[in-house]
């Protein structure tokens, strides 16, 4: 997702503002942007139904579901990131309309261009979120969903899911599906 970063410098502010008038979306990584760029059928269609699934299941919760169009925001590493799939439950956020800073679960959906950033420095900057209880990843080449956890000692926790096992589960957010209803469309190499 992420490609060259711009040559200025920018504020958080002028990030937003200039953003918001882009046709190109870019991720803000203190005081650079970063161009995005596409994305695959798979990629696509996973995003699509991790975020129907879990908009279906939190519905009436007070919880929010948002894709890719809405940036989660790390005031303090001074980043602006669009996930794939984000889940908020906190009323903090909905004081702002183009970025949300309290995400209870963030899903990133695997690409060969953004793998490495997304298990490396993405998600070491997400834990700074002190409400992120759980990072997923999600690959496009197989069926295999991997949940990071928080536990109570705030260290993270892998659980990967595989055909092998019949569901998998969200504990931050109650939730719990099959492998197949995720990549239900999707064409697999």
């Amino acid at each position: 997702m992420i490609a060259s970063p711009q040559q200025s410098r920018f504020t958080p502010d002028e990030y937003l503002q200039m953003e918001e008038q882009s046709p190109i979306k870019h991720e803000y990584i203190d005081g650079q942007i970063y161009a995005m760029a596409g994305a695959s059928d798979s990629h696509v269609t996973i995003a699509l139904n991790i975020a129907t699934l879990l908009r279906s299941h939190v519905r009436g919760s007070g919880c929010r579901v948002y894709i890719s169009d809405m940036k989660a925001r790390i005031e303090t590493l001074n980043r602006f990131y669009y996930p794939d799939v984000m889940v908020t439950c906190d009323p903090r956020d909905q004081e702002t309309s183009t970025y949300k800073q309290f995400p209870t679960l963030i899903v990133e959906v695997l690409s060969d261009s953004t793998e490495a950033f997304d298990r490396g420095d993405k998600f070491a900057d997400y834990q700074e979120l002190a409400t992120l209880r759980e990072y997923v990843l999600i690959n496009t080449k197989r069926q295999r969903v991997e949940c990071f956890r928080r536990n109570d000692q705030g260290l993270w926790v892998l659980q990967s899911y595989t055909p092998k096992q019949t569901l998998f589960q969200l504990e931050s957010i109650d939730f719990e599906e099959t492998l197949n209803a995720v990549y239900e469309d999707v064409a697999l190499p």
